[in-house]
């Protein structure tokens, strides 16, 4: 049966690694790490120290007004800034855009943890109270409010959706778009993800729970090293990275340039546990498998697979028994890669710009690394190619990502270059 066809047509990132798509993918080419000592608050009371926090941030770089974000939560700010790249990378402005059968799908796990806090703080001080709790706390927190902003900011009436499947967000944000658009409901959407989680709370919630990496606050670079014998928990992040997806004949009408065509999309839950992967990895081998099927292709057509990739034991162990169960022995001919060796863990926003670096790397034919890998963890099943500590330039017409979140929620995609 003839399907719409989804393609890529614009591209926006605020990272770690860089706050434009050519600064994040120079980085991660380049194996630079964004991960340094926290700033955002002071986290001496707390077992980690290190983040991967954006840097030199300013929203009018974007040609945006600076009154519009002034009741703007930080991962709203991230939202729109990635949003105006990813148009502005397409051609189009926001009158264009609202002319369009045209909506927004962002994933986000958290919210506005900053604005959350703040109005915590106040309730909780003997001295202020409830009544001093700011007004806007509600709107400023919640995980919807940076879609309905960008909505909002580009006078945009189509479906304004927030995905929250935890750490595979942007990956079924991004899904979802794409079949939003397949089905004909759409002709365009904005879709990705982002994330503001880098506070006092956010980071110790996250310590209590063990997830973060403690042994190497004095040297950060090193501390997010997937697949790694020597790995002890993952680096946590913030940023936001949009795709703008569009039916192909729709983009081939306005001359938009393509970067690569979405060709198949999965999604699937452990029903497990509620924040362990399943250790044979069945259940994300589930929406690989999917995504495979959705693009009517063999494992041995992808040659290149962007991998969830945390550095903590069990995902990294339990990703690599999902890709030999997905793949079979293609596994070990693909070449992989866990970018977040570099940006750290953007939670919401992690498939998201994951995503964003696979269509580099067709673009560009050329790997990222996956760095701080001294010794591969062998002896736990990490025995596959995971382009060790140096990008490789190698042809690549094909490439998966998948993302992992808590609750057992996996989502896979595929690109594939456009022809």
């Amino acid at each position: 049966m003839n399907r719409r066809r989804v393609v890529v047509t614009g591209m926006g990132v605020v990272s770690p690694v860089g706050n434009t798509v050519e600064e994040a993918w120079e980085a991660v080419r380049a194996g630079k790490s964004g991960i340094g000592t926290i700033t955002q608050f002071d986290s001496s009371a707390l077992s980690v120290h290190i983040a991967g926090e954006v840097k030199d941030f300013d929203v009018e770089r974007y040609g945006i007004d600076s009154r519009a974000v002034r009741k703007m939560a930080r991962f709203t700010k991230f939202l729109l800034a990635a949003s105006q790249q990813a148009l502005t990378d397409a051609g189009m402005t926001a009158k264009t855009l609202r002319a369009q059968k045209a909506g927004i799908v962002a994933g986000c796990c958290f919210g506005g943890m900053d604005a959350m806090e703040a109005g915590f703080a106040k309730y909780c001080d003997p001295a202020a109270g409830v009544e001093r709790i700011p007004p806007l706390t509600t709107p400023l927190m919640i995980s919807n409010e940076a879609a309905a902003n960008v909505s909002i900011y580009y006078g945009l009436q189509g479906p304004s959706w927030t995905i929250n499947t935890a750490c595979a967000s942007g990956t079924d944000a991004i899904g979802l778009a794409a079949d939003m658009i397949r089905s004909g409901r759409l002709d365009m959407a904005l879709s990705g993800g982002t994330e503001a989680a880098i506070s006092g709370f956010g980071v110790g919630t996250l310590c209590q729970l063990q997830a973060l990496s403690t042994k190497r606050n004095d040297e950060p670079t090193k501390a997010s090293r997937p697949f790694d014998a020597d790995r002890d928990g993952f680096v946590i992040a913030e940023g936001s990275a949009i795709l703008l997806l569009e039916e192909l004949e729709h983009a081939k009408a306005r001359g938009a340039h393509i970067y690569a065509e979405i060709a198949g999309f999965g999604s699937s839950n452990d029903a497990y546990h509620i924040t362990a992967p399943l250790k044979d990895g069945s259940g994300a081998a589930l929406a690989v498998k999917e995504a495979l099927s959705d693009a009517e292709m063999q494992p041995g057509d992808v040659q290149y697979y962007n991998a969830h990739g945390t550095s903590t034991k069990a995902n990294d162990k339990g990703e690599s028994a999902m890709l030999k169960l997905a793949f079979g022995e293609h596994a070990y001919k693909l070449k992989i890669s866990s970018t977040k060796s570099m940006t750290g863990h953007l939670v919401g926003a992690a498939g998201a710009i994951e995503a964003l670096f696979c269509v580099k790397t067709i673009c560009d034919n050329f790997i990222a690394p996956t760095i701080n890998l001294d010794a591969p963890d062998v002896e736990n099943g990490c025995d596959l190619n995971y382009v060790p500590n140096k990008g490789i330039s190698y042809k690549v017409d094909v490439a998966a990502s998948a993302s992992l979140g808590f609750g057992g929620h996996n989502a896979a995609l595929i690109f594939k270059r456009y022809k």
